[in-house]
């Protein structure tokens, strides 16, 4: 029987969070939360379904940061900022529901609650944490080397064990999947044929399956980083 992998948990305390809120919405696939220079004033919490966070590029191409889903929160990048504005963009893949939070009620809830202050800081060190490993990867990796650690990241994430390896149980086109290392569509084509003529990867119903990987780790010299920090979430 497949068997999902365990997923990395988070510190905050979400149904603590989940008091401060004004309103739930419904999310509709294909629109956007928000897009990077709108009037930031609310954060989210994904109560289901999943978004993706982005960013367009100077020259036009788009750089996806991470795949959140249920109790993620997205938009923290605005608090205690003066007239901000999002720096990302905020898509639906899936819909789902969430949770909106006024930004200066939760920046008041953080400044006279000290365990919320401390279980936020853990939170938002471990969300940068995850940013600069990324980074990393993409600067010192290449082009082949940021999608070898994209799969790696997807094996965490999503990640479900059967008798071929490990399957990524997310549906993702070429492009989506270079759109995470900022490689193009023909370039991510390339590469994935190298890893299937090799048999280091497989596809299964649209899905990719990772049959070795171990060669993926060590042709980037993994660290073998905690799944926390190895993630796309």
């Amino acid at each position: 029987m497949p068997q999902t992998a365990i997923k990395p948990t988070h510190s905050i305390e979400i149904k603590e969070l989940l008091h401060f809120a004004d309103r739930h919405v419904q999310t509709t696939k294909s629109s956007y939360i928000f897009q990077e220079g709108m009037d930031a004033n609310e954060l989210y919490i994904i109560l289901s379904g999943k978004i993706q966070i982005s960013k367009i590029t100077a020259d036009g191409r788009e750089l996806t940061f991470r795949i959140c889903g249920e109790n993620e929160i997205i938009g923290e990048l605005t608090l205690f900022t003066s007239s901000p504005k999002y720096m990302l963009n905020a898509l639906v893949l899936e819909a789902g529901e969430i949770a909106v939070i006024k930004k200066e009620v939760l920046e008041r809830e953080i400044f006279e609650n000290s365990k919320l202050a401390y279980e936020f800081m853990k939170w938002m060190s471990d969300h940068f944490r995850k940013t600069q490993t990324k980074f990393r990867d993409l600067v010192l990796n290449g082009k082949k080397g940021a999608l070898y650690s994209t799969l790696i990241r997807l094996t965490n994430s999503y990640g479900v064990k059967i008798n071929e390896g490990i399957l990524i149980d997310l549906p993702l086109t070429n492009q989506e999947l270079g759109n995470f290392c900022g490689t193009s569509r023909e370039s991510t084509n390339r590469i994935l044929g190298e890893l299937k003529k090799d048999r280091i990867i497989a596809s299964l119903n649209g899905k990719i399956v990772v049959q070795n990987l171990q060669y993926l780790k060590d042709e980037i010299g993994c660290e073998n980083c905690p799944a926390v920090y190895c993630s796309i979430e």
